[in-house]
């Protein structure tokens, strides 16, 4: 965690330089809204306003949630080894849209529930998932440090191989219960207003969720304001993989994609940690999830696809990449207005 002193601001004269080539294209102003912000702030996090993502992936943090047992999800706690087991075989459904998009995809075993000597799965195993939040913490603060730390070496491992952007992703059955309680916390909401029906519940399953959420912040009595004592009481491996990704990311200088609910609640989490690992983070859409939007608007945070999508995965991120290269191809190619001879366009007050 010593790494954090790393982290600065983004490069403002950067920054700038991209936004006069976007005012030079012949076009009106800002016409690709957030798309244009997107590729200035990448500019700022690269220190280069001369932007490539040529090469880009999905980092999937795969884990088990021991919350499980409460009966709080539709699916066996092994279906989480059996997906991630896909996404390390080639697939599973983010690889599917990673490959059309061009994207590489790195499963990782940060606490699977079984024995995974599954080739291309990488293992950065904590422990065999996290233990029940409803009884006691998920985890202990050094194992959620740890976790947080496999998640920045990550980004560090991968900036060695010039990876120009990072989709997070995440596989763990029973976390939309893990990170509905870190989110009840963080926005200081009864955890009835952020809960959502995960994969499927039905309405007596629903309320059981919510229940079980309850209980474990009674149980648990977190403190918004210790981020990572949060994490460790109430979260899973999975969202503090996340949490380092985003860390990483600010210090390594990569953009980093918040995919849904779960990886918002991992942005908000690392957010909260280093406040200015904000400015090294896109965000790919909103979530379905009750407390989609609100995660979101808590970092400030403006979702550019909006498609009540909630698969998970990274497979929501990974849409922001056609995105962002069809903004990327007016950046780079399009005609200014002085090679066409017509006047600019003025940012009328």
């Amino acid at each position: 965690m010593e790494r954090l002193k790393l982290i600065k601001p983004c490069d403002g004269t950067a920054m700038e330089r991209a936004r006069q080539r976007w005012n030079s294209i012949a076009k009106p102003l800002k016409s690709l809204g957030l798309l244009e912000d997107a590729l200035i702030k990448i500019a700022g996090i690269t220190a280069n306003e001369n932007i490539s993502l040529d090469k880009r992936c999905v980092v999937v943090m795969c884990a088990d949630n021991g919350v499980v047992c409460e009966g709080v999800t539709q699916s066996r706690h092994d279906v989480t080894r059996i997906v991630a087991q896909t996404m390390a075989e080639g697939t599973s459904n983010v690889n599917l849209i990673a490959r059309t998009f061009g994207a590489d995809v790195f499963p990782i075993d940060i606490g699977i529930n079984a024995q995974t000597r599954i080739p291309n799965l990488i293992d950065r195993k904590i422990s065999y998932g996290t233990q029940n939040i409803a009884v006691s913490a998920a985890m202990s603060l050094s194992q959620a440090v740890r976790a947080i730390c496999v998640g920045i070496d990550a980004v560090r491992d991968l900036s060695e191989r010039d990876y120009k952007i990072i989709v997070t992703g995440e596989m763990g059955i029973g976390n939309t219960t893990t990170a509905s309680a870190i989110a009840a916390v963080v926005l200081d909401m009864d955890p009835e207003f952020v809960t959502g029906r995960g994969a499927g519940l039905d309405s007596a399953g629903l309320s059981r969720k919510i229940s079980v959420i309850k209980r474990a912040i009674s149980v648990n009595n977190p403190d918004k304001n210790k981020p990572v004592e949060l994490l460790a009481k109430l979260g899973g491996y999975d969202i503090a993989g996340m949490t380092g990704l985003f860390l990483g990311g600010a210090i390594y200088r990569i953009p980093i994609v918040i995919d849904g609910f779960i990886s918002a609640v991992a942005a908000a989490l690392a957010v909260e940690i280093c406040p200015m690992v904000r400015e090294y983070m896109l965000c790919s859409h909103v979530s379905k999830e009750p407390a989609g939007i609100k995660m979101l608007e808590y970092i400030g945070m403006r979702p550019i696809i909006t498609a009540e999508m909630c698969l998970g995965e990274g497979t929501g991120g990974m849409l922001l990449l056609p995105l962002i290269d069809g903004a990327l191809s007016v950046y780079n190619s399009s005609h200014s207005f002085e090679n066409l001879q017509i006047e600019r366009y003025v940012e009328l007050k």
